[in-house]
Order: structure tokens, then C-alpha cells, then sequence
């Protein structure tokens, strides 16, 4: 007599339905948003070279300040979720009133720099002097959008912190539909060239962020949240960024440096390396989505005082973290001779391409623990340990880095030194949540 298959406990298939339902959309938001540059490029690129080199210098920059701000969401949706599991929805939404608040400050901030150094930042970015004129026109119309860029930020933490990750999803689509509209209408029908393109994207991001706070305010006014501006509260919002901002920075100075390392490397080298950071931006966002769903619920966990099932979501969502890993590691091993070729022709970048990929493909399972770990304890609010373990990294990541070409080593040898990146990050994040100390149960940490 054969034996019926073992099922799932009960909280395991709870778990497993609240990750998928909150990390599937997740994924095609975090997806549509990269599709906004592609549009733009595949547009601007019609133009002419020096006018799609100067979006390239442009959109670098844009894309370096808003990713900057990302703590306007992670921070977010970890205190709204907190104040969701307490049960006290007018609070949630009080809470991401003032994040988006915040990203209204910080943005017209930004705008108020942007906007006169506009040409002095093209130029410090190595813009050439054909393409500077055009980044530095795309840039400055560009920045106007920043606010609305930070409030999309910021209201997408609300939303994910109300465990409703189908809005964002929903959002994210429709503005990409509405950029690639806009961006032919004015770049070609206006005759508007780059400055068309420009215009486009911030009437798009100036749409999403309108959609946003027509369903925040609808929310506010149901559960009778005060919409007005709370010093304190946007002070605390501040506060609970600035770890997790300086997580950011020292994450971004880790790319920063591999690339700068890459490029002395040698042109065959950095062009191999800018290939790889495409693929492997392309799997962060399938596991950046399972650690957007741990946010979520570990903060709302955490908020009703359930310790255990915070616990038990941990442990489910680095099961998830390592089997994507593993997927995603098989499947960059197995298509590598269908996609390379849609990158790269030159035989001399494919050979060096090669080794190194397969180096990231064996640290994906480590990148999914790592993402899932960095997801639940931002969910916590432990960004303290996050950005103090981040600074730890990169002071060991750094000199490894800048002492690959120093001793002869090529890509690959760089890449075993992203790879031990991965492994500290790792290292740090285990211990973390081993030792327990990031389960802080209440509304507030």
C-alpha cells in the first residue's frame, strides 16, 4: 500500500499564499519600472547618437538620485505594515501620509540642485561635448519630475505595507503605457526631439503619482486619517530613512567600485561587466520581490505581537529566497547560448563574459537568502544593523576589489570578489536573524 504524499503544514500554505500573493505582482512592478528608460532610449536612439548618449549621461543621473531615495519605500512599508497587524488602519494610513510628506520635501530639494547644476553635473559625468547640450536639456526638464518620482516612492511603501502589492503593479503598467504614448507624440508629432522624451516620462510620473494619492486620500478619508502635514511624524519618517539610506549609498558605492575596477580592466572587461550587471539586475528583481513581500509581512507580523509567526515567515520566505536562487542560477547556465548573442557579437567579450557568469550563477542561492534576510529585517525595522552591516561589507569588499588589477586579475577575479560581497552580506544578515533581537513586537519599533 503506497502512501499518500505528505502535505504542507497549514502555516507553511498560509505563508506560501501570502508570498506569492504579494510577491508576483511585486515582480511586474519592479519589472515595468526599467521599462520606462528602455522606451525612452529605443525612442531618443531615432534621434541621433549624441542625442541618445546625452539621455544615456542623463538618465544615469536620475536614476543614481531617485535610487537614493528608496528608503521612502522600504521604511515606509515596513511602518505601515506594523501599525496594519496592530489593527489600527487610521494610524497606517496617518503613517504613510507623512513618508509621502517627506518625498514631497526631499523632492523639491532635489529640483531646487538639479535645476541650476545641471550642466556642471553632465559635464563631472564625462558627458562629450555633442552629447552634453542634450543630457543637459533632458536632465533639467527631467528633474521637475523628481517629486512626483519620490511620491510614487513613497505611496508604493503605503500600499505595500497594506499588503496590496496589485495596485503598485497596476500603476507601474499603465504609466509605462503612457510614457511610450507621450514620448512618440511629442518626440516625433511635436517635433519636440529629446526635450519631447523629457516631457513625457514627467507627465507619466506626474500621472502615477496623482493615481497614488487619489487611492491614499480615498483610504485616509474612509478610515477618517488626517491628511495634513504632522512635523513629528515626518520627522520619525526621516529618522527610520536615514539607516536604510546609508545602506543604500554604501550598496551603490559597492557597484560604483566594481565598475571604476572594470573599467581599468580594459574596454573588452568593462563592456563583459556592463553585460553581467544587466543579468543580474534582471534576477534581483525575481528576488527582490520575494523581499519586498517579507517587508510587508514581517512588519504586520510583528505589529499584532505574533512573534512565532514572524519566526515561521522568516523561515519560509529564505526556503523561497534559496529555491529562486537555485532557478535562477540553473537557468543563466543553460540559456547563456541564447542570450549572450543578443548582447554581444565580439568573440574576445564573450570569452571573457563567460567565467565570470558563471560565477554569479553560483551565487544566486546565496543572493536569494540575502534578499529575503535584507527584506525581513527591513520589514522589522532593524535599519540600524542593516546599515552598519552594509558599511562592514563594503570596508572588506573595497580593498579586494581595488587590488584585483593590481595583482594581474581579470573579470572573473572581480566577480569572485562581488561573490564574496554576497557571502559577508550573508554572513551578517544570518547572524542577525538567528540571534532573535530584530523580533521587536508593537505599532512601533
Amino acid at each position: 500500500m503506497t502512501e499518500a504524499p505528505a502535505t504542507p503544514p497549514p502555516s507553511r500554505r498560509r505563508h506560501d499564499r501570502e508570498i506569492i500573493a504579494l510577491a508576483v505582482p511585486a515582480f511586474g512592478a519592479l519589472v515595468a519600472e526599467p521599462l520606462f528608460v528602455m522606451v525612452d532610449s529605443a525612442i531618443v536612439g531615432h534621434l541621433g547618437t549624441p542625442q541618445l548618449a546625452g539621455l544615456g549621461v542623463a538618465a544615469a543621473l536620475l536614476t543614481t538620485a531617485v535610487s537614493i531615495f528608496v528608503f521612502l519605500a522600504y521604511a515606509t512599508t515596513a511602518a505601515v505594515a506594523r501599525r496594519v497587524g496592530a489593527g489600527d488602519l487610521p494610524a497606517a494610513i496617518r503613517q504613510g501620509m507623512d513618508g509621502i510628506w517627506l518625498a514631497l520635501l526631499l523632492g523639491a530639494a532635489v529640483v531646487a540642485v538639479a535645476l541650476p547644476t545641471a550642466p556642471w553635473l553632465v559635464e563631472a559625468f564625462g558627458a562629450s561635448d555633442t552629447a552634453a547640450p542634450y543630457a543637459t536639456t533632458y536632465l533639467r526638464i527631467s528633474s521637475l519630475g523628481i517629486p512626483a518620482m519620490l511620491v510614487v516612492l513613497a505611496a508604493t511603501g503605503v500600499l505595500r505595507g497594506l499588503q496590496d502589492t496589485r495596485t503598485p503593479l497596476y500603476v507601474a503598467v499603465g504609466g509605462f503605457a503612457a510614457n511610450g504614448v507621450l514620448n512618440v507624440v511629442l518626440v516625433y508629432g511635436a517635433g519636440l526631439g529629446i526635450a519631447g522624451s523629457a516631457w513625457g516620462t514627467v507627465i507619466a510620473q506626474a500621472a502615477m503619482a496623482f493615481v497614488y494619492l487619489v487611492v491614499v486620500v480615498r483610504g485616509a478619508r474612509r478610515h477618517g486619517a488626517s491628511l495634513r502635514p504632522d512635523t513629528a511624524g515626518i520627522r520619525a519618517s526621516a529618522h527610520a530613512g536615514v539607516p536604510l539610506l546609508v545602506r543604500t549609498l554604501s550598496l551603490r558605492s559597492v557597484l560604483m567600485i566594481a565598475t571604476a575596477v572594470a573599467a581599468r580592466l580594459g574596454d573588452t572587461d568593462i563592456a563583459a561587466h556592463q553585460i553581467i550587471l544587466s543579468l543580474w539586475s534582471l534576477a534581483s528583481f525575481a528576488l527582490d520581490a520575494i523581499a519586498i513581500a517579507g517587508q510587508a509581512i514581517i512588519g504586520r507580523y510583528l505589529g499584532a505581537n505574533d512573534s512565532d509567526g514572524a519566526r515561521e515567515a522568516c523561515r519560509r520566505m529564505v526556503q523561497w529566497g534559496i529555491a529562486a536562487g537555485l532557478v535562477i542560477g540553473v537557468l543563466i547556465v543553460l540559456t547563456r547560448p541564447l542570450f549572450i548573442p543578443l548582447f554581444t557579437g565580439d568573440t574576445s567579450v564573450r570569452e571573457t563574459l563567460l567565467p565570470a557568469l558563471l560565477v554569479v550563477a553560483l551565487t544566486q542561492p546565496f543572493a536569494g537568502v540575502v534578499y529575503v534576510l535584507d527584506g525581513v529585517l527591513m520589514g522589522a525595522g532593524d535599519g540600524r544593523y542593516l546599515a552598519w552591516a552594509m558599511l562592514l561589507t563594503l570596508a572588506v569588499f573595497a580593498p579586494a576589489a581595488l587590488l584585483v588589477p593590481v595583482f594581474g586579475g581579470g573579470l572573473t577575479a572581480l566577480w569572485w570578489t562581488m561573490a564574496l560581497m554576497m557571502v559577508i552580506r550573508l554572513a551578517t544578515l544570518w547572524l542577525r536573524a538567528r540571534s532573535g533581537r530584530w523580533i521587536v513586537t508593537g505599532a512601533t519599533r
